[in-house]
């Protein structure tokens, strides 16, 4: 086949199978929107790579029965770092962005956790 696909959704890539190019459809989609109160002011973690993140917690109610559920949020670009950093305990937000796994060794021991990666921050 010659030429690849264009649509929007499903995201259509070509595939080289042996010396014969196919389509192949990917249905993925990694899309993560809260509303919530931020628990506690953004904190500025400096990595070892020399990189800068922005980490707070998100409260969200359940919709589906009593409780609340608390989700980890981070923020990699300077811009949305400098914004998170401004926001207060318990004032209300709306973040976008992607579901990370975050993987580190303590000793011996691999851990992770699942984290937003957050593209867009806004007060409401």
């Amino acid at each position: 086949m010659t030429g690849v696909q264009t649509c929007a959704l499903p995201i259509c890539f070509p595939v080289t199978i042996g010396a014969v190019e196919v389509e192949s459809d990917d249905f993925s989609e990694n899309l993560v929107h809260l509303v919530g109160r931020c628990s506690t002011p953004a904190v500025e973690k400096a990595l070892p790579s020399g990189d800068k993140v922005a980490e707070f917690r998100i409260v969200v109610k359940r919709d589906d029965r009593e409780g609340f559920d608390t989700f980890d949020i981070t923020f990699w670009k300077s811009d949305l770092r400098r914004r998170a950093l401004t926001l207060r305990a318990d004032e209300w937000i709306r973040v976008s962005g992607v579901l990370r796994r975050r993987f580190w060794r303590a000793g011996s021991v691999v851990q992770s956790r699942w984290q937003v990666e957050g593209r867009e921050l806004n007060r409401i």
